[in-house]
């Protein structure tokens, strides 16, 4: 049983990495960012809210999206290991999430950090908004979302490193590649 995070800048590739991390360790995949898109697409009342902040390159506010993962985490396919992407992003959801699996027993077992270069970041987004159309992937925003990461997201990472738990792999290079480089870091963690 592995209850993981996956964190990294906007780019780097977590969500390719979380699914062939799922699938590997056999854990449901949590992806806020997929929720969120789900929702905007289907004109929920909470995807209209969203696509506010997203549109813009912002972060949805805290109260919607621990709402919305500590509903996730009650879910049968999560009981028994998850891997969260995209949550948490603030020290403020650290906390959250720490009352979350509190309440269950529970309690993160490794933080996996995707590490890669901004400009190199800049040149992925540019070109995955040419492939797929997606309204939230420009200079501007990508920009200013990297500087989010870096403002919000890059505390949450000290504190796990506080903790003993964060493991950091480089996110640049062959899919493939990356992927061997997790598996063994992960697999180094949690034997540790």
């Amino acid at each position: 049983m592995t209850r993981m995070l996956i964190i990294g800048p906007p780019g780097s590739g977590k969500g390719t990495q979380a699914e062939r991390v799922s699938t590997r360790l056999g854990v449901v995949a949590i992806s806020t960012g997929d929720i969120f898109r789900a929702n905007v697409k289907g004109e929920t009342p909470l995807g209209l809210e969203a696509k506010q902040y997203i549109d813009n390159g912002d972060f949805v506010p805290d109260s919607v999206t621990n709402k919305m993962v500590r509903d996730r985490l009650k879910q049968d396919d999560a009981l028994h290991g998850f891997l969260l992407d995209g949550y948490p992003r603030t020290t403020a959801q650290v906390d959250e999430l720490d009352d979350i699996l509190a309440a269950g027993e529970q309690q993160l077992d490794v933080v996996l950090q995707l590490t890669a270069d901004d400009d190199e970041l800049v040149r992925r987004l540019l070109g995955r908004a040419k492939e797929t159309g997606r309204s939230d992937d420009n200079e501007t925003v990508i920009r200013h979302r990297l500087d989010l990461y870096h403002d919000q997201t890059e505390p949450v990472v000290a504190r796990y490193a506080e903790r003993g738990i964060l493991t950091q792999v480089d996110g640049i290079g062959d899919v493939d590649e990356v992927t061997d480089r997790v598996m063994t870091a992960i697999s180094a963690a949690t034997s540790a």
